[in-house]
Formats: C-alpha cells, structure tokens, sequence
C-alpha cells in the first residue's frame, strides 16, 4: 500500500509532466498555477467533498421506509470515509488527532445548540447513533473542516510572517468556544471576537505554494474565504434535509449570511488546533529567512 509521502511525490510528479506540456509563456504559467491552485484545494476537501455527496446521495436516492434510519447510514458512512482515509495515507496520524478533537469539540456544541432550538435535525427521532436528538455524523461534519485545514496546511506548504503567539490565538480560540454557549444567556460578544481576531490576525500573511513558487495572502482573508465556502456547503447540507435552521422547516431557503460570520469564528478554533498540532511537530510557522 501507498504511503502519503509517495502518493503526494506521485502527484508531484504528474504534475510537473503536465507543467512541461502546458506551460509555454508567462500567462499559461498562470493559467497552470490556477489549475494547480484548484487541484490541490479539491484534494483538500477531500473528506467534506465526500460527505456532501453522502448527504445529497442520501436525500435523493434513499428509501424512506429502509430499516436502518438515513443518519445512522450517513454516520456509518462517515466512519468508513475515515478509515479508508488513514489507511490509504490520505491523513497523517497528527491529522487524525485534530480532527478527533474538532469532532468532540463540534459534537458538544452541536448538543447544546439543538436543545437551544438554534438548529433541528429533522430525521433525528428515526435514528439509533445519536444524542439528544444529534446524530452522531454531525461530529463528522465539523471533522470535515478540521481534515481540510490540516491538509491545505500541507499540501500548499504553508509559512508565516508575523504568526501571532499560540498562546494568544489559544484565549481567541476559547473565548469563541465559550460565547457559542453564552450568548445565549447573556451579551453576544461576536463583535468583540471579530475585533479582537483582526488584531491578531491582522499582521500576519500565510505563505502557500500552488506550484512552484509561494504567494501571500493576509491571514484573515483567507479565512473568511474559507468560511464562505463553508457557507455554501452548508446551504448544500441544508437541501439535503440534513438538517434545518429555523424557517426551513417548510420549505427549503438559503442559509443566512449571518452563519457566515460564525463559521468564520469556528474557524479560528480549527486554525489554532491545527496550529498547535504543527507547533508541537516542530514545524516552522513563519516565514524562513
């Protein structure tokens, strides 16, 4: 079998053979480093890209009368897209480990979150592997994005200039955790934890490499884009009737910009997780000199 090292070399090597075909001048160099840009963001999202596909496949073409409950075969799909995925080498064990931790991380939030009446699972009552009323592939869903931060980190080879002290994004990172709870019952402090994120955040530009050569992007940026696209898978998991935000019951709308500012704060823990994971791997975070 494989390893991700060679499977990643193989890729390297494909491409750097269909580089020597396409690239004739400066714009085709471009136009391939878009290409390449592309490739790599989709190989990325592998696992969310996979789970979307459970999702609608499931909506679409499932029996409503089938013995098993469509959540428990969305959770045992989940499953088995995780396992293939570190036995084929497609995740490194580190990887693993954040996405694990994002799961429960996402899991006790999302229970929360339902018995608040933020979010309903419409199908949760058929299904065996849930919790209170959460079936247990929703876990799975906030995997998707700590799997992807975790790849996109390596596969576009990411450095900093100006990364801002762990420890700091660690207090960001939790107080986001704790006002998902407590907004609820007291002020809403996202306004604050936005403001706080672009001082953080703000300095510092991430370094990635779609080809051969390393591009900038200020940090923050590039996580509101990636929460946008987290904003448009979740209008596909809400068509899907995976589950429904309140006003959806009766018919399917488009989920509120609004989420897309939460998604942004959710991202800020995956980064920090994923952050912490490559720190502790000795991995050089800033810029090399």
């Amino acid at each position: 079998m494989l390893t991700l090292r060679q499977l990643e070399a193989a890729f390297h090597r494909h491409r750097e053979a269909l580089r020597t075909r396409l690239v004739q001048g400066r714009w085709s160099g471009y136009a391939f480093e878009f290409l390449a840009f592309g490739i790599k963001q989709g190989w990325a999202c592998l696992f969310g890209a996979l789970m979307l596909l459970v999702l609608l496949a499931s909506f679409l073409f499932y029996p409503a009368d089938a013995v098993i409950a469509r959540y428990d075969v969305i959770t045992l799909a989940a499953i088995l897209i995780q396992i293939a995925m570190l036995a084929f080498g497609l995740e490194t064990l580190g990887e693993a480990k954040v996405i694990a931790v994002f799961h429960v991380v996402g899991t006790v939030m999302e229970v929360f979150k339902v018995a608040m009446g933020s979010w309903i699972y419409p199908e949760a009552g058929q299904a065996i592997l849930a919790i209170a009323g959460v079936p247990l592939f929703s876990g799975f869903m906030y995997a998707a994005v700590g799997s992807y931060l975790a790849r996109v980190w390596r596969l576009f080879d990411f450095h900093y200039d100006r990364f801002p002290p762990l420890w700091m994004q660690g207090l960001l990172a939790l107080a986001v955790y704790v006002n998902f709870f407590t907004h609820h019952f007291t002020v809403d402090m996202r306004w604050a934890l936005f403001a706080a994120s672009v001082l953080i955040y703000g300095p510092c530009v991430v370094w990635f490499r779609p080809d051969r050569a390393h591009r900038c992007m200020p940090l923050a940026v590039g996580l509101v884009l990636v929460a946008l696209f987290i904003w448009f898978a979740e209008n596909i998991g809400t068509f899907a009737r995976a589950w429904a935000y309140p006003g959806q019951e009766a018919g399917w709308h488009m989920v509120s910009l609004a989420k897309l500012g939460s998604w942004y704060l959710l991202m800020i823990i995956s980064f920090v997780l994923v952050a912490a994971v490559h720190r502790a791997a000795g991995a050089r975070l800033r810029v090399p000199r």
